[in-house]
């Protein structure tokens, strides 16, 4: 494996640099946000990458989870963050993160245990990037599924009302919505499991070949991965907007939008 230096990494912060000057002159508003979300990138895995150094080390579950909330945490904020209609209160975070918890925590521990075997099984070399991954794709899942859900709810008040005016419950009147919210939070990965190899060669399977792993080898863990993903992202999907969905109404199956705010 190719060791890099700083000045490697320093040569590659060029063409971010490049590209926030071009947006500069251009008057496009992004050399903030360029620089900005480079400088967090740095910080952000130079920090992370101290803390597996050590968690590698010591191997104790205890630290393992605990990285794991903080991961979930942060992932959970970010998905409340993403929606332009929320849930007023806890509700708004806790849907979200809930979603989360139970799809990729299980699929995490079921890949641990059962596919990969590895003893123990939360080994942090392979317990922590699994559940990073599933974690980070279940996580633009569920926000665009959510956004989405509660966006057309809005848009739709009157529609869902007239549904529950002819009779139908509150899952009758909003089944449309909520299916075309769980097709939406879907795409990413569909589209990812569809071009993948031929237009794109994921990063698990890309850093595998670059640290000297056999190609094949390499793929055999993406496939792996990319099945995982898809289990935990269309899990994560369906139990947010499902919950979502039933927030939305009271006990007697009446629309209240009123529990959303906007950001």
């Amino acid at each position: 494996m190719i060791t890099l230096s700083y000045l490697d990494l320093g040569a590659a912060s060029l063409l971010v640099l490049a590209l926030a000057g071009i947006s500069f002159k251009m008057r496009l508003g992004l050399h903030n946000q360029l620089l900005i979300s480079a400088s967090r990138t740095v910080i952000q895995l130079l920090l992370v990458g101290m803390v597996l150094r050590e968690l590698f080390k010591t191997s104790q579950l205890g630290w393992i989870m605990l990285m794991a909330f903080v991961m979930l945490t942060v992932a959970g904020r970010a998905v409340q963050s993403r929606q332009k209609r929320r849930l007023k209160g806890l509700w708004g975070y806790g849907i979200g993160t809930s979603s989360m918890f139970i799809s990729s925590f299980a699929v995490t521990f079921f890949a641990l245990t059962a596919v990969v075997s590895v003893t123990p099984w939360y080994m942090p070399q392979y317990a922590i990037p699994l559940l990073g991954m599933l974690l980070g794709n279940t996580m633009n899942g569920v926000s665009l599924a959510m956004n989405q859900l509660t966006q057309t709810a809005w848009q739709q008040k009157a529609f869902i009302e007239q549904r529950l005016l002819l009779g139908q419950d509150r899952v009758q009147a909003i089944s449309d919505i909520r299916s075309d919210s769980i097709r939406t939070g879907m795409i990413p990965i569909i589209n990812s499991m569809a071009t993948c190899g031929i237009v794109s060669l994921p990063g698990m399977m890309t850093g595998q070949i670059l640290a000297g792993s056999p190609p094949y080898e390499a793929v055999k863990y993406q496939i792996m991965i990319m099945f995982l993903i898809a289990a935990g992202t269309g899990f994560g999907v369906m139990a947010s907007v499902f919950l979502t969905s039933k927030h939305l109404f009271d006990e007697r199956h009446r629309l209240c939008l009123d529990r959303l705010k906007s950001d």
